[in-house]
């Protein structure tokens, strides 16, 4: 029964996406409230980096390719010019499990590692939130630390998510898009790591 309602929950978010940017809030709240696994403690959110870098009219935030009709939360998750509000390929909460969740997608932010090693320059993945499968235990990459510098540091680590320090335009000359990558920590500059989790209700 409780799939049964988020299932609901989706198809209206995703309808709403399709029209104004008031009806997308209407159904974000929809989401939310209903009762899932999925749902995380705290707000919805835009994950942004603090130094805007060259988009000081709107900065970079955490993305998911695609649009809401076509999310593709099977490749690498990026940076793209925030959103002027929530969209279901940009809005995240944060959950008391220090997991970084896209609910329009059920997928949380995920560090790429082998045997629970995790290597400076990896790739920052989009998978189902605790999953555990053959060759791929998601429960200790899964996790990150916003700490009081603003740094999103992989817990038990020395890496932390880091934008990359080119940008690029993406399918519209007016967006920019910027590749994601677990860094170290205290090698990485704090331009490029340094995130403000900015509440969107």
């Amino acid at each position: 029964m409780r799939n049964l309602r988020v299932s609901h929950a989706l198809r209206r978010l995703n309808n709403s996406l399709k029209s104004s940017a008031c009806a997308l809030t209407v159904g974000l709240a929809i989401l939310f409230s209903a009762p899932a696994a999925m749902a995380a403690d705290g707000d919805f959110l835009h994950v942004r980096l603090k130094d805007r870098l060259d988009r000081p009219d709107d900065g970079y935030c955490f993305d998911i390719l695609g649009t809401s009709r076509a999310l593709r939360p099977d490749l690498p998750l990026f940076a793209h010019n925030c959103k002027g509000g929530p969209t279901a390929d940009s809005v995240v909460t944060y959950s008391s499990e220090e997991q970084l969740i896209f609910p329009a997608a059920k997928v949380c932010v995920t560090a790429f590692g082998v045997n629970n090693t995790v290597l400076p320059g990896t790739s920052v993945l989009l998978r189902p939130c605790d999953e555990q499968t053959p060759f791929f235990d998601g429960t200790n990459l899964q996790k990150f630390e916003h700490t009081a510098e603003g740094q999103l540091k992989l817990r038990g680590s020395d890496l932390c998510l880091t934008v990359g320090a080119e940008s690029s335009p993406t399918y519209s000359p007016h967006d920019r898009w910027r590749v994601l990558s677990l860094e170290s920590c205290q090698d990485v500059a704090p331009k490029l790591s340094l995130w403000d989790l900015v509440p969107l209700n």
